[in-house]
């Protein structure tokens, strides 16, 4: 929440300037508070454990929320049950037809990396929900292969795979301190990371697109995309504490080949039990997106887009 101060007081810019939330007496006066309206575009296999991750993420601020379950309309998940799916999620044509607008929506990545975005069984509906996002969202986070897909719709921005699979916890460069987004971020943080393909730094540069966290390891991880009200984030910051080991061990199981995931667990020895060292980050970050939100939105939620 942000904290008000007159404009002439020298915190005021000298803490504007470091990314912190400040408000002059004047706005704050004439400022209205609605509930927020955010969105989970749900694209992951294990729904109910996606929605776990990002809700106990986004419900973590003191802003009121109103959290809405978004599937694509044709794509029947084979992980969830039926009766999950018909309760507690509208098919985004429905959505679309109503007119209804959102102050923000996630876009969840999917295990479906290695495959080009045109073959993607929904991709034609997804470009549609990117197209939508202009006219009907106030800010959108696309994350792992969803933020990989936005990049590639709106700047024909490509990934590309990589040697091996870029499996474990790697540490992020900050190189944004100042933005709104990483306000309370340290210098480096660590970060879960899974996935088969990466985004190139200087090509999303070339994009017109702004690095905020990179590694030194695994590449591009935060970028933000201004002209599309967006970021994009290809790592996992809202994975449980166990989500890397579930992988790892579902692998093991089935007998895929896969390293022990790179600075994860104690000493790299897979018998212990992994220590979550990006919780607080993650909150920070989440926490951040939805006071920008709150900002930046307009009170009358039909004035988003226009």
């Amino acid at each position: 929440m942000p904290i008000t101060l007159p404009e002439s007081l020298p915190a005021y810019d000298i803490l504007s300037r470091e990314g912190v939330m400040v408000m002059s007496p004047g706005r704050a006066a004439t400022q209205e508070i609605r509930p927020l309206r955010i969105g989970l575009l749900n694209l992951m296999p294990k729904k109910i454990q996606t929605e776990n991750q990002f809700a106990r993420l986004i419900g973590a601020t003191p802003i009121q929320i109103n959290f809405h379950l978004i599937r694509m309309s044709e794509h029947q998940t084979k992980n969830t049950a039926a009766e999950h799916m018909e309760e507690f999620y509208r098919p985004f044509n429905e959505v679309a037809a109503t007119g209804e607008k959102f102050d923000g929506l996630i876009i969840t990545g999917a295990p479906i990396e290695q495959l080009e975005f045109e073959d993607v069984t929904y991709w034609d509906e997804l470009q549609r929900v990117f197209d939508w996002t202009q006219t009907h969202v106030q800010s959108t986070f696309g994350v792992c292969w969803g933020g990989m897909a936005m990049a590639y719709h709106f700047h024909g921005v490509q990934k590309h795979p990589l040697s091996a699979k870029a499996f474990g916890c790697f540490r992020q460069n900050n190189l944004a301190p100042a933005s709104p987004y990483l306000r309370g971020f340290s210098d480096d943080l660590l970060i879960p990371v899974s996935r088969w393909t990466e985004m190139r730094e200087a090509e999303l540069v070339a994009a017109g697109m702004k690095p905020m966290l990179s590694s030194d390891e695994t590449g591009a991880c935060l970028v933000e995309d201004p002209d599309h009200r967006a970021l994009y984030i290809f790592n996992h910051f809202e994975y449980d504490s166990d989500t890397l080991k579930q992988e790892y061990d579902r692998d093991i199981a089935a007998g895929v080949p896969i390293n022990v995931p790179s600075h994860y667990y104690p000493n790299d020895d897979p018998s212990q039990p992994p220590l979550n060292r990006w919780r607080s980050h993650a909150h920070l970050l989440y926490g951040n997106w939805v006071n920008e939100i709150y900002q930046a939105t307009p009170y009358d939620i039909m004035e988003i887009g226009k």
